[in-house]
Parts: structure tokens; C-alpha cells; sequence
């Protein structure tokens, strides 16, 4: 087929053919070109095809950040390969699971790709074939991994600037340096590095977030509402120079209205708060210039149903990979059900007021309460267990259980949160614990955690 009418990646590649000898990744001395990062990809799709890697199979990425494992994300989906990426921070149990989704191939080092030939960019995916697996929470022991296709892939607007809403106009202005850190298998992380290469910007990887914008003369970054707390605390106590900064991407959970203002008055109109989920991509964000409290006005071609949200995104998920039933829950007769609860305002700014799910959300991550609920009640002094989550300004929010015991001893907070980082992973453990004889009970005779909130 042209080059034209190839799916995903092809945007992307062509905005790197475009780029030709301007950098485009920069990794401490080391500068990538366009045209490198083109070469890179291309040697590695080659050894991915010698590997028996083609359409439609699994291909597992444990890679560091990097560009080389930005080059083996877009050689899998080059070969029309499923690609898994695994993020650090999961339990070994977490990994294998995922490693386990019908994967073919397991890559942890791509030296064996990257002596290949570079062969011709063919792009190979199947449009409704899986491209992409993105992994949530994994708080019931096994994360659910989201599948997208490679039609939704093409369908999204990351690297295709006619398709650009209004905020991601304004946003593209300000990607001169963009940093990468943690994983490269973060939708988030991923997304904005190519918006960054398709506004003619250049992707940096930070080892350390926490200095890189001063250090590396950064222009934006994806950061959490506790890491902007600190951030907005650390300028007001000891100002660092952040000039070359102009966009602070916030994304995990939602902003308060009173942070938001402070935010803005501390750093300056660099905020772009954005509202979206794994299941559908972005939905809407606010720009510096919309009011604090709202996610902005999402784009034309993003329906959203208020109340209990229910919206269809250009690139959204098709299921749950292997999970028919939690997909049914979700995927309703081609809408996403969030989960979360909104409002349109009077001037059409999406107001965001909860939660219908019973969850926390830790470092941007979201865990299901249920299983660390159940993790909690097998501690052998435990009769019943409830878990609320609460404020929290180092991770946004905490897990506190409340524990009935079966006899006068308390279990102590570190058994308990070694029972539970074992099982579910270190963000679920209860930062705190506390005893009580009986759980409230609400009108309708089921357990009021509303109480156990207050």
C-alpha cells in the first residue's frame, strides 16, 4: 500500500523523515537525530522479523529509558506486532502475569536488534488487529490490559497537527524540551513525546525529574498534583530558576481549585491539566487560560455524557485483553464508562466532582479498594477489613484500613503493610490503620465508609 494509507506508526515516521538532522532525542551528551532515529527503528523492526515477530504477535517491552526503547516501541508496531510494555513498579508476580498475555517475544535488551540491516519502513499492522496493551493499576493482583487497535492508533490525533484541539495547539507551542523519565510504556510519557517530535521539539530523558528543568533547561513536563505540591512549596521557600519552563502537563488525579490558583500564581500560566484514562486517551485538558477547577472543553470529535461520565474517543480502547467480563462493564455499545462523576458548567467547562468507583489513587496510579480490602482481612488477627482513601501531600492519597480484630490485638501498621506490598505492590499498603468495633452502617444496611472518611 503507499506510505500514505500505512496505519500506525507511519504519521510518526514521517514526522521523523521530516526532521532529518534535527535532534530529536537527547540523552546526556548523546544527541538522535531525525534521521537516526529513523535508522535505529529501522534495524530494529529488521531484527524483530528475523526474531519471527510479524502481525498480531505478542511482543513484551522491559526496556529502560532511552532511545532505543523509544525505537523498539515504534519497530513492534512497524512490524504490526501487540505490543506490551511493562512499567516499573510492579510486583514479580504483576510482570509475569503480563508477560504471560500471549507473548512470542520478551525484549529486556535491544543490542541483538540493533545489529541488523536497516531495511525499508514498511508499515504492517492489521487495522483490527491489537496494537498496543496498556496495563492499569494491576491492584487486583493482575492488572487489566487495555487494548487498542491499530485503527484507533492511526484515528488518534498525536501526530497529526490538522487534528489538533485547541489546547494541544497552545501545548504544542511550548514542547522545545521535553522530558522523558520512568517509562517509556506510560500512555501519558509516550503521547506527549510524540506530540513533542511532531511540534518540532526535542524529547530529553531526566534520570531525576526533581532538578531536571533547571539542569537541563527543560520547557515541560508530565508531573503528578503532590509532585506540583512540592514543586509550587519548593519555589515558595527556595526559588529555582525556571525560566525555560512553559508547560507543566498534570495529569493522575484531580486539581482543586484552590491548588490550581496557587499553582498559577507560584509558576506562572504553565499549567495544562489534563483528564483522561487508559481506557480512552485524552478527553479533555485545561489550558492556563481556563478557569481552575475545570479540565477544560473537550475537543469536537470527544462526545461526552454528563452526570456519571460516559464518553467515545477517537483512539480509544476496545476491551479488555482476555477480560470479557470487566469489558462489558466498561465498554458499553461503544462508549467508555469512567466511572468518574462530572458536570458541564454554564460555559461549557468540564467539572469533575467524583467517583463512582471505590478507588485510590496513589502517585497518579489508580488501585481498586476491593482486593486490598481481602489482602487485609487474611491477616490472622483480622476480622473484617475496610479501606477508604484519604489526602495525602507526598502521594495524592494514602490507603487507611480500618480493622474489626478477632480478639483484643491490634495487627501492627508494618505487618500489614508487608502483607499487602507482597501481594498488590507498595502503593496499596495502608499508610494507616486503625481499630473499630463495628463498620458504620448507612440507611440502606450496607457499610458507610463516608463515616470512616470523616
Amino acid at each position: 500500500m503507499p506510505a500514505r494509507d500505512e496505519p500506525f506508526p507511519r504519521a510518526v515516521l514521517d514526522v521523523l523523515g521530516a526532521a532529518a538532522d534535527r535532534p530529536v532525542f537527547e540523552h546526556g551528551t548523546r544527541v538522535v537525530t531525525g534521521s537516526e532515529m529513523l535508522d535505529l527503528i529501522a534495524r530494529i523492526a529488521t531484527g524483530l522479523r528475523a526474531a519471527g515477530i510479524g502481525p498480531g504477535d505478542g511482543l513484551a517491552l522491559l526496556l529502560e529509558v532511552n532511545a532505543e526503547a523509544f525505537a523498539a516501541i515504534l519497530a513492534g508496531h512497524v512490524v504490526g506486532a501487540r505490543v506490551v510494555g511493562v512499567r516499573p513498579g510492579l510486583t514479580d508476580a504483576q510482570v509475569e502475569h503480563l508477560l504471560g498475555l500471549d507473548v512470542k517475544l520478551v525484549v529486556r535488551d535491544t543490542d541483538d536488534l540493533t545489529g541488523h540491516p536497516a531495511e525499508p519502513l514498511r508499515c504492517q499492522g492489521k487495522p483490527d488487529d491489537i496494537a498496543r496493551l496498556i496495563h492499569t493499576s494491576g491492584s487486583t493482583g493482575a492488572p487489566k490490559a487495555c487494548a487498542q487497535t491499530y485503527a484507533s492508533m492511526t484515528n488518534a490525533w498525536t501526530a497529526r497537527p490538522d487534528a489538533w484541539p485547541p489546547a494541544i495547539r497552545d501545548l504544542a507551542t511550548r514542547l522545545g524540551r521535553y522530558l522523558v523519565f520512568g517509562s517509556l510504556s506510560s500512555q501519558v510519557m509516550f503521547e506527549y513525546a510524540v506530540l513533542t517530535l511532531t511540534a518540532g521539539g526535542t524529547i530529553v530523558v531526566a534520570g531525576n525529574p526533581a532538578d531536571a528543568i533547571t539542569r537541563l533547561k527543560a520547557t515541560a513536563r508530565v508531573i503528578t498534583v503532590p509532585g506540583l505540591a512540592k514543586l509550587v512549596a519548593a519555589q515558595k521557600r527556595e526559588p529555582a530558576d525556571l525560566s525555560t519552563l512553559k508547560a507543566l502537563l498534570v495529569s493522575g488525579s484531580p486539581l482543586t481549585p484552590d491548588r490550581h490558583r496557587e499553582a498559577l500564581d507560584v509558576l506562572g500560566p504553565v499549567l495544562f491539566h489534563g483528564y483522561g484514562q487508559t481506557e480512552t486517551g485524552m478527553i479533555s485538558m485545561a489550558t492556563p487560560a481556563d478557569p481552575p477547577g475545570t479540565v477544560g472543553k473537550p475537543p469536537v470529535d470527544v462526545e461526552v455524557r454528563d452526570g456519571e461520565l460516559f464518553v467515545r474517543t477517537p483512539g480509544q480502547a476496545c476491551g479488555y485483553w482476555g477480560n470479557e467480563e470487566e469489558s462489558a462493564e466498561v465498554f458499553v455499545d461503544g462508549w467508555v464508562r469512567t466511572r468518574d462523576l462530572g458536570r458541564f458548567d454554564a460555559f461549557g467547562f468540564l467539572r469533575l466532582t467524583g467517583r463512582v468507583r471505590d478507588v485510590v489513587i496513589v502517585n497518579a496510579n489508580l488501585h481498586y479498594i476491593g482486593p486490598i480490602e481481602q489482602v487485609v482481612a487474611e491477616h490472622p488477627d483480622v476480622a473484617e477489613a475496610y479501606v477508604v482513601a484519604v489526602p495525602d501531600d507526598e502521594t495524592g492519597e494514602a490507603v487507611h484500613a480500618f480493622v474489626v480484630p478477632k480478639s483484643d490485638r491490634v495487627p501492627e501498621l508494618d505487618e500489614l503493610r508487608e502483607l499487602v506490598t507482597e501481594r498488590l505492590g507498595a502503593a496499596c499498603a495502608p499508610a494507616k490503620v486503625t481499630a473499630i468495633a463495628e463498620i458504620p452502617v448507612a440507611p440502606s444496611g450496607k457499610p458507610d465508609k463516608r463515616q470512616l472518611t470523616a
